[in-house]
């Protein structure tokens, strides 16, 4: 059985805020420009007002993913259209075998297929190869995340024709104030800044976390 990380938010402030998700960039091989998109949006009232808390869950299992765009990625667009994913393995650190490599394809239908082994995968990371295509359109490739019971793409890069990506997931994850829905290209290191960060790489699976009257967050509890 798999496993949920989950975030329960409060809001201390005193109006309704629109309350959005999003998770750290995983370090992708060669330095290519990296994309976020927000994972999840929705609105809280004042905890002492409603009593109403917002859960954020997202399953720890790595995916793969890719998605058909049209267009370099904008903040506050969309990022694409069609996409697919596949549940992966990352290339463990001793050495040993795992599935963690894809293939995609986007002719005559967009698809990765059943993860295999690698040879050379980073340890930590999973490899999605590309086949030879012409643009437009684009295609993104990296981290996926199943938040809520969907699949998102979490953070990608814009695929080179026959090229291999490799994508290091890590797994920390932000709650800021605003309106992002799923699936919208947003500003990582603006929305950082400002945001309250659930850090989940040290084994934890339950985060608290609270607004403050003054803007400021707060981790309540962790477990």
């Amino acid at each position: 059985m798999s496993t949920l990380l989950t975030i329960n938010v409060k809001n201390l402030e005193p109006q309704t805020q629109g309350f959005f998700f999003f998770q750290q960039p995983a370090i992708y091989a060669g330095g290519p420009t990296v994309y976020s998109n927000s994972l999840y949006e929705q609105s809280l009232g004042n905890y002492s007002s409603t009593g109403s808390i917002l859960t954020f869950q997202v399953n720890m299992q790595y995916y793969a993913g890719i998605q058909e765009a049209h267009s370099t990625p904008a903040v506050g667009q969309s990022s694409g259209y069609s996409s697919a994913s596949r549940a992966i393995d990352l290339a463990p650190a001793d050495g040993s075998t795992a599935n963690d490599f894809t293939q995609a394809t986007v002719s005559p239908a967009l698809g990765l297929s059943t993860p295999t082994h690698a040879d050379g995968v980073q340890a930590g990371a999973f490899r999605i190869a590309t086949p030879a295509f012409s643009s437009p359109p684009f295609y993104n490739v990296g981290s996926a995340v199943e938040v809520n019971g969907g699949i998102t793409l979490s953070n990608f890069v814009q695929s080179n024709p026959q090229s291999n990506t490799d994508c290091e997931p890590i797994l920390k994850y932000y709650v800021a104030t605003g309106q992002y829905t799923a699936g919208t290209v947003m500003d990582f290191t603006q929305s950082s800044q400002t945001a309250g960060l659930c850090d989940f790489t040290g084994g934890y699976t339950v985060i608290d976390i609270s607004l403050a009257a003054d803007g400021s967050w707060a981790i309540t509890d962790r477990h």
